[in-house]
């Protein structure tokens, strides 16, 4: 049974805010087109980029891997359907950078043949180990936006035991709709995603949060639940509110509990999972299929045809423009993401990537007014709104001032960017954008520090080693020294002769007492001169008396 809002706890802040997501809920889930070609960014996650395991030329199946996980946090990306390499190159992306990243490029063949899979009858007959490692190898990611790779996020360590898993289906942001649908019409997929993930986790706690305006996506959920006999499973219901689909915000709705600045989920003991994630990895343990596609809302007031559609990994946005209709005559801006925390992009020409859970296409109705930034008016709306209890406003002026000591001191970081304050702002002050930039040049910092503190370690190394050398060539040389001296002594000792070395050294001492013996005949021991010596050294002394007088 699903429980109901009064148990629960709140947050600070927040905003109602009109959903405008019943545009995008007239029609099923449909198919998206396999189209001409499908770019595929080789970095579609947080951690590092995987080794590349093909070149120009080859042939690839659909769901064959193109990278290999070079490290521990790390997500493979597969081909999304069979085709030719036609190319490996820089392509833009959808950032809001705008910038040019590592791409493959495939000429789709239209057959979409599938390479060999390996699907899993019964997932308990593998450890926990084994699960996670055909998650990872599936390269599955968060598919809330964060893309942070499952199969680390299913492993917090042997210290840390997971009491909850919490399931977002809250999807609060306005528009979007690929959660609500995947719920209603795959609500099996989500729940068997969800038993493997708890028995991964080895826990018995799964809370599956939904906000109260998707009745539809509750009651399939409680049916599959239902169907599966699940008893560790339940559907909690929430007030709407943005952003409840926070990850610390949700955990505080459904548990009471924070999450400590500066720390994790896990460090409470739980653990927050999107539930289109739990669809992949269902796909991913049962069919052996790894993440090639994920559901796109293509939506707003500036498409004709506002829907859902399975999309392949790396199709080109205009593709699914088309499919939808194409745009209206007012459409304006075409943002990834929804109105408050996606970003705008400057083209159609960039591929579908794991974490592109929406395309919204903003007309002028949608845009705020043209308006310049007025100076902040210390009104306090936006500490009003803000889910995090931060200061908003002191954050924007020392992030304006690019003093990034003091604004980490009002907890920067614990800034979800959800974007309440800037739209509350009667300045219209962008104040997400500042925080962005303020984290992006912290960051910034962060990474010169430590390649300063790595290049002055490493000279501080060689320094230490060519002492370290220098001393033990010194010391192998006294030692020959010493060797070769005693190995001297011992032979002039046994030939009888003198050692050279120290006949040489009394012969000098011998020459400087002489020396020294024969200066002892100084002018005035006069005994032994003679007359005519000592009437010169009277005419001398006399001389030199007379100098003195002068």
């Amino acid at each position: 049974m699903t429980e109901q809002s009064n148990r629960l706890s709140t947050f600070h802040g927040g905003l109602k805010l009109d959903g405008h997501k019943t545009m995008s809920l007239t029609s099923p889930i449909g198919k998206a087109v396999i189209p001409a070609k499908v770019i595929i960014p080789l970095h579609q996650h947080i951690g590092d980029t995987g080794e590349l395991l093909v070149k120009e030329g080859d042939k690839v199946l659909k769901g064959q891997p193109l990278t290999l996980s070079s490290s521990y946090v790390s997500a493979p990306v597969h081909a999304s359907t069979s085709g030719t390499i036609v190319k490996i190159t820089d392509h833009k992306i959808p950032h809001p950078s705008g910038l040019s990243a590592p791409c493959v490029i495939i000429e789709t063949d239209g057959k979409d043949e599938w390479t060999e899979v390996s699907p899993v009858e019964d997932f308990r007959q593998l450890d926990a180990t084994e699960l996670r490692n055909r998650i990872r190898h599936a390269g599955i990611v968060g598919l809330g936006g964060a893309a942070f790779p499952t199969a680390v996020k299913l492993n917090p360590g042997p210290d840390q035991k997971i009491d909850t898993v919490i399931f977002n289906g809250a999807e609060c942001e306005p528009y979007i709709t690929c959660d609500d649908m995947l719920m209603r019409e795959r609500a099996d997929d989500v729940i068997s995603g969800i038993q493997i993930s708890l028995y991964a986790l080895n826990t018995n706690n799964g809370i599956i949060a939904i906000e109260n305006n998707k009745p539809e996506a509750i009651g399939a959920l409680n049916q599959a639940i239902k169907k599966s006999n699940a008893t560790n499973i339940k559907v909690i219901s929430m007030p709407t509110l943005y952003p409840t689909g926070g990850e610390k915000q949700l955990i505080k709705v459904i548990t009471g509990k924070e999450v400590p600045g500066n720390g994790l989920p896990a460090d409470i003991g739980i653990i927050v999972q999107n539930v289109g994630t739990m669809a992949a990895i269902h796909q991913a343990i049962h069919f052996g299929k790894p993440l090639i596609s994920r559901i796109v809302t293509i939506t707003g007031k500036g498409i004709k045809k506002p829907q859902n559609l399975e999309t392949l990994i790396g199709t080109p946005m205009a593709d699914l423009i088309a499919q939808c209709g194409g745009y209206k005559d007012d459409a304006e801006h075409l943002v990834m993401g929804g109105p408050m925390m996606g970003f705008t992009l400057t083209t159609d020409q960039l591929p579908v990537i794991k974490g592109c859970n929406c395309l919204l296409v903003e007309t002028s109705e949608l845009q705020k007014k043209s308006r310049p930034t007025m100076p902040c008016i210390r009104c306090g709306e936006c500490v009003r709104v803000c889910p995090a209890s931060l200061l908003p406003q002191q954050l924007y002026w020392y992030a304006s001032s690019k003093n990034f000591d003091k604004v980490q001191d009002y907890h920067l970081f614990d800034c979800i960017e959800c974007g309440c304050c800037a739209q509350v702002c009667p300045s219209q002050i962008p104040l997400v954008q500042y925080y962005r930039f303020a984290k992006t040049e912290i960051w910034n910092l962060e990474r010169e520090r430590q390649k300063s503190d790595h290049a002055r370690m490493r000279h501080d190394f060689r320094q230490a080693r060519l002492d370290k050398e220098k001393q033990e060539r010194e010391e192998r040389l006294r030692k020959k020294k010493e060797m070769l001296a005693k190995k001297q002594q011992q032979e002039n000792a046994e030939s009888g002769e003198e050692d050279p070395k120290k006949a040489a050294i009394e012969a000098a001492l011998a020459r400087v007492k002489a020396k020294k013996e024969q200066a002892g005949l100084t002018p005035k021991n006069t005994d032994n001169l003679t007359a005519g010596q000592q009437k010169l050294i009277e005419e001398a002394d006399k001389r030199r008396n007379q100098s003195k007088a002068e």
